[in-house]
């Protein structure tokens, strides 16, 4: 890719909570998934932010996983 930084960048707002999924790439050329949860203090200007880095090298396994958990999440809950 040869750039460095945001590579592309998509968002999600639900209620007070915006999820964004940016892929980035650092300074060696190694590209990832940063995905970030920002939400608002009440009665305030200021966010909380969390964030996740996935390598792109673990993204299968990453992927395989999260599945496995949506799946038990459908199968034992209403």
């Amino acid at each position: 890719m040869g750039q460095r930084g945001e590579v592309f960048s998509t968002r999600l707002v639900k209620n007070e909570r915006t999820y964004f999924f940016n892929v980035k790439e650092n300074i060696r050329g190694d590209v990832f998934l940063n995905i970030v949860e920002s939400k608002g203090l009440p009665d305030s200007d200021r966010f909380i932010r969390q964030s996740i880095i996935i390598y792109q090298e673990d993204l299968g396994e990453f992927l395989k996983e999260l599945q496995k958990s949506l799946d038990f999440i459908k199968q034992n809950t209403r």
